[in-house]
């Protein structure tokens, strides 16, 4: 998850630069239902929805000066478990660390340093906890086959209930590469949607695709391997011309709503349009 400078002007628009679906015949498919707005230095990172269905948006000014001092100057897309939120933090090129923060209900927070393994690269761009609340999963930017995954603090016993070091469970191996993804969400025990910014073409014929990751049983902490497979590509929409940025994607599993995030280019950058979606029958 690359880091912004945004310019304190805003055009927000409807011009449509591209949007569509891909989904095989009789699957489910998600469609599109609205589209709301958030302030980009505010929430332009990622979200996550809390309990009571409000939803958590973090952006650049979102990082405590704390962990600014430390040397954490980025946060990704979050994500919420068990009233829990989980925070994922990188430093800067030089780093050889990452870090996971924890806030708990009462708003204490807790902070996992993990040390960087070898080849492992220092982008921290997201964190999402599994459905039963045991193992985060977490990515690096570029083209990857893999997603890390790592006990979830304080929800796993086999964590630190004070923070601390996190080590590395295990992976999760994909069977087709992926690249520059910015954020991930599990819909199912089995199932993650996971949002890149990819708009090459190359991996995927969907520019900026909304990515599928199935896998065959629970993650356990121990190897696994996803099927990946694009649904759609996000939309694209902004009076301003340029490069679009696809950021944070969040589930929301009582409402069954699917939301994703996408700058807008130029001077209407200041500006985080926020895609909801539900899934109809195929």
């Amino acid at each position: 998850m690359r880091r912004h400078l945004v310019t304190p002007i805003c055009l927000v628009g409807a011009l449509a630069l591209g949007a569509g679906t891909a989904s095989a015949a009789g699957d489910p498919q998600w469609t599109e239902t609205g589209t709301a707005y958030t302030d980009t230095l505010g929430g332009g990172q990622g979200l996550a929805t809390r309990a009571d269905g409000s939803l958590l948006h973090r952006g650049l000014v979102d990082i405590p000066l704390s962990l600014r001092i430390k040397g954490w100057n980025h946060v990704g897309d979050p994500d919420i478990a068990n009233g829990y939120v989980f925070d994922a933090y990188q430093g800067p090129d030089t780093a050889t660390s990452k870090m996971y923060a924890v806030t708990t209900p009462t708003g204490k927070r807790y902070e996992y340093v993990h040390q960087l393994n070898p080849g492992e690269k220092l982008n921290n761009s997201f964190a999402t906890v599994s459905p039963d609340g045991q193992w985060l999963v977490s990515g690096e930017w570029g083209e990857q086959r893999r997603l890390q995954v790592f006990p979830a603090p304080l929800l796993n016993p086999a964590t630190s209930p004070t923070g601390g070091d996190l080590k590395e469970a295990w992976q999760i191996t994909l069977d087709k590469p992926v690249r520059d993804i910015q954020g991930c969400d599990f819909v199912t025990d089995t199932r993650l949607l996971c949002a890149s910014n990819d708009a090459t073409g190359t991996l995927f014929p969907e520019l900026r695709p909304l990515l599928q990751v199935d896998l065959p049983r629970k993650v356990d902490g121990q190897p696994i391997t996803g099927a990946v497979k694009p649904l759609l590509a996000l939309p694209q929409r902004s009076v301003c011309t340029g490069a679009f940025e696809t950021e944070g994607v969040d589930y929301d599993a009582k409402s069954g709503t699917l939301r994703a995030e996408m700058i807008p280019p130029g001077v209407c950058a200041v500006t985080t349009a926020v895609y909801s979606y539900r899934q109809v029958a195929g």
